[in-house]
């Protein structure tokens, strides 16, 4: 007979809900009640719920199985989230892509993740061929919006209508979506997030960022729910809250706000930018938005003179939250009562919050021994809200974790009431005359001007000073500036070591497919108009 463990306990299996399960309980309450409205469509909880079973339905009998990684390349449509349901309930790993994308991207994906099936748009079939062509595993295809009557979504998830789907049987552990995250790298990564992991952070979305959600509520999709978006639509099905999903692809301030008056919506998610766009147009004052409770950002810190114009805009709604897909974006919170319009020292500027439910914040050297209050190290954290590694990628992981804490690649420090202030990634930090600068305090400072609306910073070589930095810059409407006045203007404001030695100025910032400004694609357009070296080249050459 086998001894006791210590403790007299014995090992129990850590089985979970399958997350499908939030998707039958709101059909169950309310089938009837609204649960998604995409331009003049309609789905009911029930309807919703019938066709997620259809699908899972049609899956299997494609040959799909527990375990297997399910690849979709889709806009935001019914057909994405009834992929995300679908695969959680028969067990599957649901694997979706950015839809912006590029064909050699998306392949790359399919070879990574080892996808055996592709849930693919119509319009993307220049995608799907490459996909099949870059990966041997993958064997089924879906399409959505014609094709083969045979691969037609449509017509497979008819055949399968009025069929019951049980939800798979799964563990604390068991895998459900692939997060893909290519970091600093370029490279791309598959953060394992599981059933048991995510029933976490979706609990905590709930306690920590929209505590009084009810089915009462209803949420506008801005983003793409292949990511963020997505964990905050699962948040949104727990509890019975009808999500609105634009009519029009591109993103529209008007119809956004037209929206949330019709509906009379009480969340969304987005990130610094969108705030940015739909409390700068004009449209802002031409609909009723009082509806609204929380307005939650994340993927990046909120520049504070933007923060600033929305809190005046929209009053004490927003909810600002900070991490990486590898924890789900579940590290820190700064809930509505900690935004303030004014700078005093209880508005804490520049802070992304306080350590979310159940999480734990460690700011450590190189080394990895803990730092104290106010001093700057990276950022690393623990909690149930961390994934399970890299997908197939054990180089990552060892890189990714240390003594149990995983590294986010964050550069930050904590307040003595363990309030959290991001300087910036640390591949964004550059080294001038010996002096670490971090862009972030410049940037900033730089939006301070009137006239300048973004402003992103990197460093470059440099054969005096080892590296200086090099702002670009988009000007407000009807402004005019030049390098010589904004660098004058910042005398008095910034240290001289900090300051950029070079300012372009352009008529946008490239962003990425989630409208985040990157510093690798200012790089990339500062070297391709030639205002910096290319990677690799003589410093001295520009």
């Amino acid at each position: 007979m086998n001894a006791a463990p210590k403790g007299g306990v014995a090992p129990v299996s850590r089985r979970v809900m399958n997350l499908s399960h939030f998707l039958r309980q709101a059909a169950r309450r309310h089938p009837d009640a609204p649960a998604l409205v995409w331009g003049e469509a309609r789905w009911s909880w029930a309807q919703f719920d019938r066709r997620v079973d259809a699908l899972a339905a049609a899956l299997a009998v494609m040959g799909a199985a527990k375990g297997d990684r399910v690849l979709v390349q889709l806009r935001n449509c019914n057909q994405l989230v009834e992929s995300m349901f679908a695969c959680f309930r028969f067990g599957a790993v649901w694997v979706p892509t950015n839809y912006r994308q590029t064909p050699s991207e998306v392949a790359c994906l399919a070879a990574a993740s080892g996808a055996s099936a592709m849930i693919c748009g119509a319009e993307f079939s220049e995608h799907a061929r490459a996909s099949f062509a870059a990966s041997p595993a993958l064997r089924h295809l879906l399409s959505v919006g014609g094709g083969e009557a045979e691969k037609d979504y449509e017509t497979l998830v008819a055949r399968q209508e009025g069929t019951a789907s049980a939800a798979a049987d799964v563990g604390h552990d068991d895998p459900c979506w692939f997060f893909f995250t290519s970091g600093t790298t370029g490279r791309p990564k598959a953060a394992v997030l599981t059933h048991g992991q995510m029933g976490f952070v979706v609990t905590n979305h709930l306690c920590d960022l929209m505590p009084d959600t009810t089915p009462g509520d209803a949420s506008l999709v801005l983003a793409p729910l292949s990511h963020g978006a997505g964990i905050h639509f699962l948040a949104q099905v727990a509890r019975a809250v009808k999500s609105v999903l634009p009519a029009s692809d591109r993103f529209a301030p008007e119809e956004a706000w037209a929206l949330v008056q019709r509906f009379r919506v009480t969340n969304m998610f987005t990130v610094p930018t969108i705030v940015k766009m739909l409390t700068e147009h004009p449209s802002v004052d031409a609909y009723d938005h009082s509806s609204l409770r929380y307005v939650v950002y994340a993927g990046a810190p909120m520049y504070r003179q933007d923060q600033k114009h929305a809190l005046s805009k929209l009053g004490p709604v927003l909810v600002q939250y900070f991490g990486l897909g590898e924890v789900t974006g579940n590290i820190t919170v700064l809930p509505p009562a900690c935004h303030s319009v004014e700078d005093g020292a209880d508005a804490r500027v520049g802070t992304c919050g306080y350590e979310r439910t159940a999480m734990q914040i460690s700011i450590q050297d190189d080394e990895g021994a803990e730092l104290p209050a106010g001093v700057t190290g990276e950022v690393c954290v623990c909690g149930l809200a961390v994934f399970a590694g890299y997908y197939n990628n054990p180089d990552a992981n060892r890189k990714a974790f240390r003594n149990g804490w995983f590294r986010t690649g964050d550069l930050g420090h904590v307040d003595e009431a363990g309030f959290l202030f991001i300087t910036g990634r640390a591949s964004d930090m550059y080294i001038s005359g010996g002096s670490n600068v971090y862009p972030r305090e410049i940037e900033e400072a730089m939006l301070g001007h009137p006239a300048i609306a973004e402003v992103a910073i990197v460093g470059v070589p440099d054969p005096v000073w080892g590296e200086i930095g090099v702002a670009a810059c988009v000007l407000r409407g009807g402004a005019a500036l030049d390098e010589a006045a904004l660098l004058a203007w910042m005398g008095d404001k910034v240290a001289r070591y900090k300051r950029p030695k070079r300012v372009f100025f352009w008529d946008a910032l490239p962003r990425s497919g989630y409208g985040k400004i990157t510093k690798k694609m200012v790089r990339a357009e500062l070297e391709r108009r030639g205002c910096i070296p290319v990677a690799g080249a003589d410093p001295a050459a520009v």
